[in-house]
């Protein structure tokens, strides 16, 4: 069977609503989303084996595939994968910094270096994956282990409810940190999956 005239984009669980939401708003029918696990930031180094296997299981079946993942801390190696199974990804080093913009992401890092983020997904998801997820919330000795560097939290919202607002605040308070609040709505997520739907790749600029 030959492939379809559909894109597959492998993306990370923790920007499925997102990547919807733009496929909706946008009317891109011919996108289809698969996601991986959202607790695979918490394991990293699992992210390129899992994107390479979500890749072989679907080649042949699209006319194209592109991958919704920055390098998400793999070091690299994601950037490996994808070169040989030639395959796009967004551009960055993390979904903070195309949600925020580079050159605005590269400002609040210059401003202050101990500096946690949140995106709407780990916002509502914060006792999940990052209490529960590191073990904090049965050792609570953790806690300063993986948060004692940092100084603030910026919430980098992607939609402007007073719910979200409310749970990344209570997010800052739970880790001691104090609190900024950043509206980014899709950030350059929405550029990267444009090209992608139009079959442009990043690299043709």
């Amino acid at each position: 069977m030959g492939a379809s005239a559909s894109t597959l984009v492998i993306a990370c669980g923790a920007l499925a609503h997102e990547i919807v939401a733009l496929r909706r708003i946008n009317q891109w029918p011919h996108l289809e989303v698969q996601c991986l696990p959202a607790e695979l930031h918490n394991r990293p180094e699992k992210i390129p084996a899992a994107v390479r296997a979500k890749i072989q299981a679907n080649r042949g079946r699209f006319a194209s595939m592109f991958v919704a993942y920055a390098d998400c801390g793999t070091g690299g190696l994601l950037d490996v994968v994808l070169q040989e199974e030639q395959v796009e990804r967004l551009p960055g080093a993390h979904c903070y910094e195309f949600f925020a913009g580079s050159a605005a992401f590269a400002e609040l890092a210059d401003a202050e270096p101990g500096t946690f983020y949140l995106t709407d997904f780990l916002a509502t998801h914060f006792e999940r994956l990052v209490m529960h997820g590191l073990g904090i919330n049965r050792h609570p000795e953790l806690l300063p282990m993986y948060f004692g560097n940092y100084r603030r939290l910026v919430y980098l919202a992607q939609r402007e409810t007073p719910e979200m607002l409310q749970a990344a605040r209570a997010a800052a308070g739970r880790l001691g940190l104090e609190f900024e609040y950043r509206f980014t709505g899709y950030g350059e997520l929405a550029h990267g999956l444009r090209r992608a739907s139009e079959g442009v790749m990043f690299w043709q600029n």
